[in-house]
């Protein structure tokens, strides 16, 4: 699980994208991109502040996640193959840990924002056979060059929900997959071997 470690600056723009959405009544075409540039601005005023406690954030963090993202959808993805071989019981753990491991991700790289903006540039439909549209976006660095981020949404009812982020071209849970499919591998391809790695990962429970 070190590829995403590795990329800190990423990350914290991915943060940026990944986590400030909000539903709409209707999505298509330029709906979306005015969507976009909405959700950033929320995500910008409640998930950012030196004011705000480490506690505070990953509340705000896991309300706007549980609330806008399809979490069953992408962890399933992430753990590609290894979902069929793994008991209902290591399903259920996994998709906990797995929103657990996001949750702390990216209070803390919220926590980590320096100024960063972004813009809402247009969307299309993901493919022909789709019904999943790309919403796409620019964000501005102050020390750097603008960083295209990308965002496929998926529509659950009557519902949009995120299902991944591609930062540069690059899917957020395509790198994570790969990641975890690498911890498994390595411990003798038993899902047990990536939920001992994922616990490890988790903060003490207050009492």
């Amino acid at each position: 699980m070190q590829g995403l470690a590795a990329t800190k600056r990423i990350f914290i723009l991915a943060a940026v994208a990944f986590l400030a959405y909000a539903p709409m009544a209707a999505f298509a075409g330029d709906t979306y991109v005015g969507f976009v540039q909405k959700m950033g601005d929320q995500a910008l005023t409640e998930l950012t502040g030196e004011n705000i406690s480490a506690g505070e954030r990953e509340n705000r963090v896991r309300k706007l996640l549980n609330k806008n993202f399809d979490i069953k959808t992408i962890g399933q993805f992430v753990l590609g193959r290894h979902w069929r071989t793994a008991t209902e019981k290591q399903r259920a753990e996994y998709l906990d840990l797995f929103e657990d491991m996001i949750v702390s991700t990216y209070a803390q790289r919220f926590d980590e924002y320096a100024g960063q903006q972004f813009k809402a540039t247009g969307s299309n439909p993901a493919s022909s056979k789709s019904k999943d549209y790309v919403v796409q976006s620019t964000v501005l660095q102050k020390d750097g060059p603008p960083v295209k981020v990308e965002w496929r949404v998926r529509n659950f009812g009557s519902t949009p929900k995120v299902i991944d982020v591609l930062i540069e071209n690059v899917s957020m849970s395509v790198t994570q997959r790969a990641d975890f499919d690498a911890v498994i591998n390595s411990g003798g391809g038993k899902v047990e071997a990536l939920l001992e790695s994922l616990r490890k990962r988790q903060k003490p429970k207050k009492k």
